[in-house]
């Protein structure tokens, strides 16, 4: 590994989600005013993921009292306190740049939805709410 990978590696965040296009999120943004800084929530529509590694960004979209707000966020820089995933969408595209011309319910995206997998050490229940014996 030269030396730049390994800058880049220390500069990383350890915990980062998975975002895809389509995913609805809330970016906690440090925001300095004068001498005080503060968290700011902008919560939107991811509409494009590009880049990897340390360069990777993201675009966030949602429309206040009419207009259209897009912000670019550097996932792993230090004035993100921190990105939460409300929902995960289920779209075909890698750039939804055509949500710029929808409005109101044409803008809506369907959620995806998959099977939960089971976690390890938890009994099965069964239809009827009772524990199913295991076979050992």
């Amino acid at each position: 590994m030269n030396v730049i990978q390994q800058l880049e590696k220390e500069q990383q965040k350890e915990k980062v989600p998975a975002l895809r296009p389509g995913d609805t999120v809330k970016v906690h943004a440090k925001v300095v005013e004068g001498t005080r800084e503060r968290i700011q929530v902008f919560e939107g529509t991811v509409i494009r993921v590009t880049g990897g590694g340390l360069r990777q960004n993201f675009t966030v979209r949602r429309v206040t009292h009419g207009v259209g707000v897009e912000r670019t966020f550097l996932i792993h820089s230090p004035r993100i306190d921190k990105i939460d995933v409300l929902r995960h969408g289920d779209v075909r595209q890698g750039r939804l740049y055509y949500l710029r011309s929808k409005v109101g319910k044409e803008a809506r995206i369907r959620e995806r939805r998959r099977l939960v997998p089971e976690t390890e050490g938890e009994p099965e229940v069964q239809e009827n709410g009772e524990e199913a014996e295991s076979e050992e």
